[in-house]
């Protein structure tokens, strides 16, 4: 079996890999290695005290135990000015395991603050991309995890200094070859620098060639000498960042709060526009709602979106503050009903075996607590959350300013900002616009091109009675059931498209409840007086393709006017700029919409994407209107140059 995680030995206390051969740090001090190769030949100290710009980013190949991570994270804690940001992004093909990690790590006591912090989130590392948040969103960290040469064509964003570690290219040749140069040439720009503990001829011939000016040092330790240098090729001077620093957002659901608290932690004043008296009273107003990643497996935009976007959601949940009441990590079971489920679990616990696991019917019923006849998977850090509490948690950021009872009908782009207008009246400007409003967005002129589709919802709430209150976990087929939360479960929900009224159905009830023959078997002997029983019918917002739209707009109307060809570069198109999307979630917003503002705002920050610019592609807010114009190759492609 391919080896998913590094498999080590211990030498003398310090780790050792075996399927490299190779120590992962100086046998004399990793710690004083970090510092003399990456951190002192960057020139990072001298660079974080005078920095000028908003945040500084560094790429690293080789992930390893993260202590080259952590030094720089300690580093520019002590050093860069308290309103920039850090960007570490590194990839990894084989992560240690959290106790390797631990262990690991454990040799360095000057760091073990930062290294509970790290684990708190490394706990939940699978094969995909991960964006970690740390220090209140003053350091990110997006740990790709995958071959080199796989992951690191696929980020987006200039590198100011590279940190070139992993095992020396006689151990990895792999690792070290001119396809990494070459991206590392795409990526910088006239003040990138680089260091690397090799003095290896081909590794600065490759970087020569990759136009870097390389210089040689006395190595650290027993090696005799080390490479560092800075670029000199023509990719481009480092994009200047937009200095305005105000944003509004309409929509108070789970994806205008989760908007709202990306651009308020990049320092943003954020103007949060509800057209209701409070947050949360449409699709995100559900008493309850899953917090569970539709993983399918393989290669798919979906799949990719489903992982990255619950791990995500889990790491943003430990930065903010949301009682037990609202948000229990019970654990989901997704059971295998039908042979299509059986196949799909059984791949995804093939793919994924750290993060999910394969249980009987017997397990099942141990773990949920009730009786279950179906085998499945259990997701241990799954669980519920009340979405309008989330909503609250986000949204409590000192500059986030709520203006509730609010409908924005027009919205309109001057010379330099972006305004928002009720009926004829202006409610406020800023310089970016970020339309959360679900189906309503297709009411502005601006985005009527971001089709979506809607689609009724209803919950049903059932008393809890007798034995049902032993209902540990949620437990998932093709729809729901909770344990009891104030003293009611949770089952649902039905799935009406272009059905917009949000009445309370018994018809929709009985629906519901027939879901329990697969649920929960046993109670569906209990009869329900139906019309007794409470609910509750929302609107969400869905694509035909089941993702989201998350990004930038295009001008459709200039584009009808003199279309492009499709190898036309992203930058020459015509963007209705400062104006971006986060919509079309359906009954995914907990674990989608989070991270689909961090993509906004990355890019409105123009800091380094927290996904692969394929999923960037696959979630562009404008594909459907492009392909309807012919333009389906540069749908395919728009964000990838």
């Amino acid at each position: 079996m391919t080896e998913r995680f590094a498999q080590l030995e211990w030498h003398n206390k310090q780790p050792y890999s075996r399927i490299y051969g190779d120590v992962y740090f100086s046998s004399d001090s990793g710690l004083d290695e970090t510092h003399y190769v990456f951190l002192e030949k960057n020139q990072l100290k001298w660079r974080w005290k005078n920095l000028k710009e908003d945040h500084f980013t560094i790429a690293e190949t080789g992930f390893g135990t993260g202590l080259n991570f952590l030094c720089a994270w300690k580093l520019w804690r002590e050093t860069a000015p308290r309103t920039a940001r850090l960007h570490f992004i590194s990839t990894e093909k084989f992560p240690l395991n959290l106790n390797d990690l631990e262990k690991a790590l454990s040799l360095w006591p000057s760091l073990q603050e930062l290294t509970n912090d790290l684990v708190n989130q490394y706990q939940y590392v699978s094969k995909a991309w991960h964006r970690l948040i740390f220090d209140e969103g003053r350091v990110t960290l997006t740990l790709l995890i995958g071959d080199v040469n796989t992951t690191l064509p696929k980020i987006k964003g200039k590198v100011d200094a590279w940190f070139l570690d992993g095992f020396s290219p006689a151990k990895n040749p792999e690792m070290w070859q001119s396809s990494i140069f070459e991206q590392m040439n795409k990526h910088s720009h006239s003040e990138t620098t680089f260091a690397t503990f090799t003095s290896a001829s081909e590794i600065r011939r490759g970087l020569q060639s990759a136009g870097f000016e390389v210089l040689k040092a006395t190595g650290f330790g027993k090696k005799r000498e080390m490479l560092f240098g800075i670029y000199r090729g023509i990719s481009g001077k480092k994009p200047s960042p937009k200095r305005s620093r105000t944003v509004i957002v309409i929509g108070g659901g789970l994806a205008g709060a989760a908007s709202a608290e990306a651009m308020a932690r990049r320092g943003y004043e954020v103007t949060l526009i509800e057209r209701h008296e409070a947050l949360a009273q449409e699709a995100s107003g559900n008493p309850l709602g899953v917090l569970y990643p539709r993983l399918t497996g393989g290669e798919t935009a979906l799949n990719a979106l489903a992982l990255q976007g619950f791990l995500y959601t889990l790491g943003l949940l430990n930065n903010i503050k949301i009682d037990t009441e609202n948000y229990q990590q019970c654990g989901v079971l997704q059971l295998a009903y039908n042979e299509r489920e059986r196949k799909r679990i059984a791949s995804v616990v093939n793919e994924y075996p750290n993060l999910v696991q394969d249980v009987n019917a017997v397990t099942a019923s141990k773990l949920s607590g009730i009786f279950i006849r179906n085998n499945g998977m259990y997701i241990a850090n799954a669980g519920w959350i009340n979405p309008a509490a989330f909503c609250e948690a986000l949204t409590q950021h000192i500059k986030i300013k709520r203006q509730t009872n609010t409908n924005v009908l027009s919205i309109k782009r001057t010379s330099k900002s972006w305004q928002v207008f009720s009926q004829n009246e202006m409610i406020t400007e800023a310089e970016n616009l970020i339309i959360a409003n679900a189906t309503d967005a297709q009411k502005f002129q601006q985005t009527s091109h971001c089709e979506m589709l809607s689609v009724r919802g209803q919950v049903t709430l059932m008393p809890a009675l007798g034995s049902s209150t032993a209902l540990q976990t949620v437990i998932c087929t093709d729809g729901y059931l909770s344990p009891a939360r104030k003293g009611q479960h949770c089952i649902g929900a039905t799935f009406s498209p272009n059905d917009t009224r949000t009445d309370i159905r018994v018809e929709d009830h009985q629906s519901n409840l027939n879901m329990l023959k697969s649920l929960a078997p046993e109670w569906g002997k209990i009869n329900y007086d139906l019309p007794s029983l409470q609910g509750r019918a929302s609107i969400r917002a869905t694509t035909n393709d089941y993702l989201p739209l998350a990004g930038a707009i295009l001008d459709v109307i200039k584009i009808k006017e003199s279309p492009p060809r499709y190898n036309t570069l992203s930058s020459d198109l015509p963007w209705l700029e400062g104006l971006y999307i986060n919509a079309g979630h359906g009954a995914k917003g907990l674990a989608n919409a989070p991270l689909c503002a961090e993509i906004i705002a990355s890019m409105i920050c123009q800091e380094p994407a927290p996904v692969s610019d394929s999923l960037l592609s696959g979630l562009d807010p404008n594909r459907f209107a492009l392909r309807r114009l012919g333009l389906k190759r540069l749908s395919q492609t728009i964000q990838n140059n």
